[in-house]
């Protein structure tokens, strides 16, 4: 008697389906499955059926079964709405421990856009950046979310894209962005110092969702002056709030780790 449990054998059924979904095949009969997992077809069937009635798992035409992305669809919404709430959350409490205009952005094209934001009273920061695009390739955030970007993906971002200088250190290129992308990444966050404006110092980690992409930065943005000193104390604040919201949009950081 297998010591698998039926929930075992309905999420090795649903594995099963999805590795065949990755190898562009439209899904999988009882049979077919059972095969695959060389387990008894009428033990599968039922599996497979569960799967069906708890949205995992949908019939085609053909009558055989798909994974059913409306699942991924939901779960993708959820993520949306808790980073906005929890991220709220992780901002207010980032902001309270380094009294430090805090954000929450997004990659829109080749820019960043800021969805969230914190911003005490004795930060010095004037105005609200919410709903206003900045390019990526000096932003606060930019580093950020492009964290997990392969270098293809960042050059094509940034294809025909002119880095006009807004600030001292502005990347001159696109090359000269990545070697900044490569020493955060060694780091475990980004430091773009004068990048954006003369005087504008930040700090930004990337937010993983439940799927490991990564579906915004959370950054510290102060004054050089005020907030250099005090980096590694912010960065830690940093470090921990991100890892708080990326936990509760579901990421979980492979053994030995984070990704």
């Amino acid at each position: 008697m297998s010591k698998t449990s039926s929930m075992g054998r309905g999420m090795m059924a649903i594995l099963v389906l999805g590795a065949r979904h990755g190898a562009g095949l439209p899904g999988g009969t009882a049979a077919g499955v059972a095969a695959d997992l060389g387990r008894d077809r009428s033990q599968v069937s039922r599996s497979l059926r569960s799967g069906e009635q708890e949205a995992f798992l949908r019939r085609t035409a053909e009558r055989t079964y798909a994974l059913d992305w409306s699942i991924m669809t939901d779960a993708q919404q959820l993520t949306a709405r808790r980073l906005h709430t929890d991220g709220t959350v992780a901002l207010e409490q980032l902001a309270r421990e380094t009294d430090e205009g805090c954000f929450l952005g997004v990659l829109h094209g080749a820019s960043t856009l800021t969805i969230g934001e914190s911003v005490p009273a004795s930060s010095n920061l004037v105005g609200s950046w919410l709903g206003r695009p900045y390019p990526a390739y000096c932003s606060d955030a930019g580093q950020a979310v492009l964290w997990e970007s392969p270098e293809a993906e960042v050059r094509t971002v940034f294809a025909g894209v002119d880095f006009v200088r807004h600030g001292p250190n502005t990347p001159a290129d696109v090359d000269d962005f990545l070697g900044r992308l490569a020493a955060a990444r060694v780091r475990g966050y980004s430091v773009v110092d004068e990048e954006a404006e003369p005087g504008l110092y930040s700090l930004a980690v990337p937010v993983r969702d439940f799927k490991g992409d990564v579906a915004a930065a959370l950054q510290i943005v102060g004054t050089k002056a005020r907030l250099e000193p005090r980096r590694t104390q912010c960065a830690a604040a940093l470090v921990e709030q991100g890892r708080w919201l990326e936990a509760r949009l579901g990421y979980q950081p492979s053994e030995g780790g984070r990704d």
